[in-house]
């Protein structure tokens, strides 16, 4: 085997290498963004109840 198909070789795997990498790259960073959504919603639920509540307790009184 020569150098050049020894390169080219490495530049195939390379090349065919990279797509599977940026796949797991936004797998991951989709999970936590994901992950991140979910908690920010409860937060802001958590928020909307307890608002209600204080306007409940001002109107009972």
């Amino acid at each position: 085997m020569g150098i050049a198909s020894k390169a080219g070789d490495w530049a195939f795997k390379a090349f065919t290498a990279s797509p599977g990498l940026a796949t797991v790259y936004l797998t991951a960073t989709f999970s936590v963004n994901v992950y991140k959504g979910l908690a920010w919603h409860k937060a802001q639920s958590k928020l909307e109840n307890q608002d209600s509540i204080k306007e409940s307790d001002l109107l009972i009184k």
